[in-house]
């Protein structure tokens, strides 16, 4: 079967043993994802340039901040992809702490990326995650793999949360709990992700559930409640 641009582009090319979401909803899911983060682009656009310049006036370092983030997983591969945000913390945050968690008056957090913080502003950027076809606007939240081998171990059934999903800028977990600080945390949150996932067996309630998660991220970012 040969597999063209738009087949991968709008998921209709399967991803393993993602037969469990109906292709309608895929396919819809994948065009949502398109039109939201173009949509996204264009709004978000005057707001780059300053804020990229906010970024190198407050600390020195890069002003997109890359981090190997894992994917979607299938029952013989799992993603692994580079996940892009706008630099929040010091470039040596964790030169001597390894991969930890953010906490709430985390010393590695620049002023600049305080307010990128609490605003969302700093995952803009992952809107070329959406459009590469790396992450979702709604779904799980991409683990680290640094983190992912202790989780999996941890929390019974973390790693089925990806399951042939992608993972999303913004999701049920997030808009109901935010930022990850503890192992405790991500427990809760993989509830919240399946209950999420349970959402996708028709278009109605699927689309329900994406316009309603978007639509509670956009009041997150205009009142200032990210962490």
């Amino acid at each position: 079967m040969s597999v063209t641009v738009a087949d991968t582009l709008f998921d209709t090319v399967p991803f393993e043993d993602d037969d469990h979401i109906p292709a309608a909803v895929a396919v819809a899911k994948r065009s949502f994802d398109i039109a939201v983060a173009l949509l996204a682009l264009l709004i978000t656009a005057p707001l780059w340039p300053l804020i990229a310049l906010a970024i190198r006036l407050d600390s020195p370092g890069p002003v997109v901040f890359r981090q190997l983030r894992v994917g979607r997983a299938g029952a013989r591969r799992t993603e692994l992809f580079e996940m892009w945000k706008f630099r929040s913390m010091r470039v040596d945050a964790e030169r001597l702490s390894g991969a930890v968690w953010a906490s709430k008056r985390d010393p590695r957090i620049t002023g600049v990326g305080w307010l990128l913080r609490k605003t969302r502003l700093d995952e803009l950027p992952q809107l070329v995650n959406v459009l590469r076809g790396d992450m979702s606007i709604v779904g799980p939240r991409p683990e680290r793999p640094g983190f992912y081998g202790r989780l999996e171990q941890a929390i019974p059934f973390f790693a089925e949360r990806t399951c042939g999903l992608r993972p999303g800028i913004t999701g049920l977990a997030q808009v109901r709990q935010g930022y990850d600080t503890c192992i405790d945390d991500v427990r809760r949150k993989v509830g919240f992700d399946h209950a999420y996932a349970m959402r996708l067996t028709g278009l109605g309630t699927w689309f329900l559930a994406d316009f309603g998660i978007a639509l509670r991220t956009v009041m997150v970012m205009v009142t200032g409640r990210g962490q």
